[in-house]
C-alpha cells in the first residue's frame, strides 16, 4: 500500500467567507466515528470561553443510563451527553420501541439545535434511525439547513444518506482496513466502551 502524501496549503484556496456553523459527518465502515466527534465536542467545550454557548453530544443507539467511557469523562468535564436510545441492536425485541425513542430523541436535538443556545450538537449514531426509516429524512434535512447560522451539527454513523452528504461541509469516510474482532481479539475496555 502507498501512503499518499499529506495536502499542501497550496491544493487548497484560501477561505474568503465568515465564520459559521458547519454540517460535518463521520460516516464509513471504519473505526472512529463516534471517537472522532467526541473529540471535536471536547474541543469546542475547551472553547466556551470564546463562542460563549453549550455544547452538547446525543446518541441515537445508547440507553440514557449508559456509562461508557465518554460518559464518565463528559461527566468530569462537565459537557452534557444524553442517551436517546435502547440500546438498539439486530437483537432488539422490540423494534417499535427503539423507533419511538428514535423519535422523541429527534424532537429534542432538533430543539435545541434550533434554540440558538448551541455552538456544537453532535447526533451520534443518527445514521442508523435514518435508514430504518424510524426517522424523516426530510425533517432532519430542512432542521440542518434552517439551524442557527453559528450552530455547527455533527453528524456519525455507517452508511450516511447521500442527501446529507450533499449538504454537508465536511465529510469524513471512515475506511476500514483491519480489526481487531476480525483477529478473534474481543472488545477492549478504554477503546469500544
Amino acid at each position: 500500500m502507498q501512503i499518499e502524501a499529506a495536502p499542501t496549503e497550496a491544493r487548497y484556496e484560501k477561505p474568503t467567507g465568515e465564520r459559521r456553523g458547519l454540517i460535518m459527518v463521520n460516516t464509513g465502515d471504519g473505526k472512529g466515528k463516534s471517537t472522532a466527534a467526541f473529540g471535536l465536542a471536547v474541543r469546542a467545550f475547551g472553547r466556551t470561553h470564546h463562542h460563549g454557548k453549550k455544547v452538547k453530544v446525543f446518541q441515537f443507539m445508547k440507553v440514557p443510563s449508559a456509562r461508557f467511557g465518554e460518559h464518565r469523562a463528559f461527566e468530569t468535564l462537565g459537557l452534557e451527553i444524553e442517551g436517546l436510545g435502547d440500546g438498539f441492536s439486530w437483537k432488539s425485541k422490540d423494534l417499535d420501541n427503539s423507533a419511538e425513542l428514535a423519535r422523541s430523541g429527534w424532537e429534542k436535538a432538533k430543539a435545541d439545535i434550533m434554540s440558538g443556545e448551541f455552538f456544537m450538537v453532535t447526533l451520534d449514531e443518527i445514521t442508523y434511525p435514518l435508514i430504518y426509516g424510524w426517522l424523516p429524512l426530510q425533517d432532519v434535512l430542512d432542521t440542518l439547513t434552517a439551524r442557527p447560522t453559528d450552530c455547527t451539527v455533527v453528524l456519525t454513523g455507517r452508511r450516511c444518506p447521500q442527501e446529507i452528504i450533499d449538504i454537508a461541509d465536511t465529510v469524513t469516510e471512515m475506511t476500514l482496513l483491519k480489526h481487531a474482532f476480525k483477529a478473534g481479539i474481543p472488545a477492549q475496555r478504554g477503546i469500544e466502551d
